[in-house]
């Protein structure tokens, strides 16, 4: 199986490339429909995080052309009962953002269900906003008896609006299988300390024990009656077995008459049983927090695929954000695919798996979807002039800048704002005092001429950036190469270097391999904030059969 990240639609990616039962877990964290904006941070080769920030999606949906032609194809080709479902919905709810919500999720969801294999299972991560009604559509799409559990997952922040609500600490898994054939591992955590001086009180040249009862709770057990150490009762195990046990040490008798007791010794204790409520695993924070405004720690990714997956299987999270459980299926040898609709988000993987793993794209996984040549990147410029800009920042592995968008509602897209000429930089180190120095990042999807060069040299002085990176997609003039060379140089401290002032490159150069020309340390080599590496190998690579 060949690892793959897909730049698109996951509805599209589904239908396209996702076969028929392929899948054993998936995994999702969709918009929950809270009408936010949520955004990422960066990171300052100063080891501090940047005030500059862009904002990663709108968490807000609206009924339009897009939820109408999405209802009606579900009220009119969904399998079973999901169209009625959705047609009372929508008498019950009406033509408003919710609905928007649940039209656009439950096509998904039905597309999920497809691809999802007999012993598989869906785990999709909620708040309150939306949670009871995506319950609703998962019933009908999976069927009631297949619903497993509601996981209550306990943050560490609460968050809301503590004038008028409580504050919720909490968010929904809502576990579903495909049929009852589902893998399931009971996961243990680590015993209370507190616990342990409670019930392992006893202690002998074994270790230490605690004492449980042989008795059974059903008193119509005849086979079971009869009389042991002078107690006559019904006990869980045959005379036989209960016998052996004493002669093994294992059941005492605390005083002639007590009822006998089994020993249990912590060491052959599991630990302690995870139930439905996780309050043991903290948000992401510290050196795992990436920015990233929904990030999950990677502890919670991993419990799941333990629950639901052995090695070697398939994960599927169709809104993989900032890439925590394509991490987590990398880091317990689980084969992974992952779906967003930004190329922040493609970014953000990028970055996470080379700095975890070492792992890059086309040697060690697939990228689907985004441009691979030139033409390729006419088309994205001409789709989304936006993403392609996008695209092009995370080529030279520059932070993107906030900037103005009229993206389709829910989806993950970048907000772009007043850039003042600027659409990335690059930070780097180049000063014996530790001081962070600036590469800003300019790009044009269309036409280009010698006036653009000569603004970014404004831009950079008003910025007081060394370096000024144009990045084009048609070829520049020769009265622009010139334009760049009036610039002049910056001269490196450390490394007694000079490097253009003002840099040229076109996208065909980039896609050949080209690079941005500033001094390199190991500190300037990424735009996000770094995930902790691991030395944990992830699964080999084969061909993936969807």
């Amino acid at each position: 199986m060949e690892n793959t990240l897909y730049y698109g639609d996951n509805l599209k990616v589904l239908r396209e490339y996702i076969k028929d039962e392929s899948v054993d877990l998936i995994y999702l964290d969709p918009p929950f429909n809270s009408n936010r904006s949520y955004n990422v941070l960066f990171k300052d080769e100063s080891g501090i995080s940047s005030d500059a920030q862009i904002t990663a999606f709108d968490d807000s949906w609206h009924w339009g052309n897009t939820a109408q032609e999405t209802y009606n194809e579900l009220v009119t080709k969904s399998p079973g009962n999901v169209g009625q479902l959705i047609q009372s919905l929508y008498q019950f709810i009406g033509s408003n953002q919710m609905m928007a919500y649940l039209v656009m999720m439950s096509i998904r969801l039905v597309e999920l269900h497809r691809v999802l294999r007999p012993t598989g299972s869906l785990y999709l991560h909620c708040d309150t906003t939306a949670s009871h009604y995506l319950k609703i559509l998962l019933d009908m799409i999976f069927g009631p008896d297949n619903f497993r559990n509601e996981i209550i997952w306990k943050r560490s922040n609460p968050k809301s609006n503590i004038t008028i609500n409580l504050p919720n600490s909490t968010d929904s898994i809502l576990r579903y299988s495909k049929s009852h054939l589902c893998k399931y591992y009971q996961p243990y955590g680590e015993h209370n300390p507190e616990y342990l001086d409670k019930a392992y009180k006893y202690k002998d040249g074994k270790g230490r024990y605690r004492l449980l009862p042989l008795l059974n709770p059903n008193d119509d057990r005849p086979n079971l009656t009869y009389e042991f150490l002078g107690v006559k009762r019904v006990w869980r195990w045959t005379k036989e077995r209960m016998q052996k046990a004493y002669e093994d040490g294992l059941v005492v008798q605390l005083r002639p008459g007590a009822v006998p007791q089994y020993k249990k010794y912590l060491e052959d204790s599991k630990g302690r049983t995870i139930t439905n409520l996780w309050d043991d695993i903290q948000q992401a924070a510290g050196n795992e927090s990436l920015g990233y405004p929904t990030q999950k720690p990677i502890l919670l990714l991993e419990r799941i695929l333990r629950i639901s997956t052995d090695e070697g299987d398939l994960v599927l999270d169709p809104f993989s954000g900032c890439g925590t459980c394509i991490s987590a299926s990398q880091k317990l040898g689980r084969h992974w695919i992952g779906i967003d609709i930004t190329h922040l988000a493609i970014a953000m993987h990028k970055s996470r798996l080379k700095n975890m793993f070492g792992l890059e794209p086309k040697k060690d996984y697939r990228v689907i979807g985004e441009p691979e040549d030139l033409p390729g990147a006419r088309q994205l410029a001409k789709d989304d002039r936006f993403q392609f800009e996008a695209w092009a920042i995370s080529l030279v592995e520059a932070r993107p800048m906030n900037r103005p968008t009229h993206s389709e509602p829910g989806q993950r897209d970048i907000h772009k704002g007043f850039d003042r000429g600027i659409d990335g930089i690059i930070n780097f180190l180049d000063d014996r005092k530790g001081g962070v120095k600036k590469a800003l990042v300019q790009v044009k999807s269309g036409k280009v001429n010698s006036s653009q060069i000569r603004d970014l040299k404004g831009v950079l002085d008003r910025e007081q950036a060394q370096i000024g990176v144009f990045i084009a997609l048609e070829n520049p003039s020769r009265d622009m190469i010139t334009e760049a060379l009036t610039a002049g140089l910056y001269h490196s401290e450390i490394w007694d270097r000079d490097y253009p002032r003002i840099q040229i490159l076109t996208i065909e150069e980039l896609l050949n391999g080209a690079s941005v020309k500033i001094p390199q340390t190991p500190s300037n080599a990424a735009a996000f904030k770094k995930a902790e590496k691991t030395d944990k190998p992830g699964p080999t690579q084969g061909g993936l059969g969807i």
